[in-house]
């Protein structure tokens, strides 16, 4: 399949991912990822590799449109959920203390 990626074109396969990524230790998943094989990659490592270029001269949304596109399955940035509400100093103490708070 024809990718263009930092307006670059290249005749991506899968198997040719595959075999590019074969014997490449991943690096620690911060953000988006590409799972190849039983493996996830970082999406700038994948682009690195498979380009030869350098990760600053494409993007992440480049090589996840190619590597959606070729089958792999790519995920997003992991979500947070939402931190609890602080309690204020005296519903803190009230509760160190195990009485109920009054307010």
């Amino acid at each position: 399949m024809r990718c263009v990626i930092a307006r670059f074109p290249f005749d991506l396969t899968h198997s040719g991912v595959v075999e590019s990524m074969k014997g490449i230790k991943p690096e620690p998943v911060i953000g988006e990822s590409v799972i190849i094989g039983r493996r996830a990659y970082p999406v700038k490592q994948v682009g690195q590799v498979v380009t030869r270029q350098d990760r600053r001269d494409f993007s992440v949304g480049e090589v996840l449109r190619a590597m959606t596109s070729l089958g792999f399955t790519c995920r997003g940035i992991p979500t947070v959920p939402a931190p609890a509400p602080a309690l204020s100093p005296l519903e803190q103490a009230s509760a160190m203390l195990g009485a109920p708070a009054t307010v």
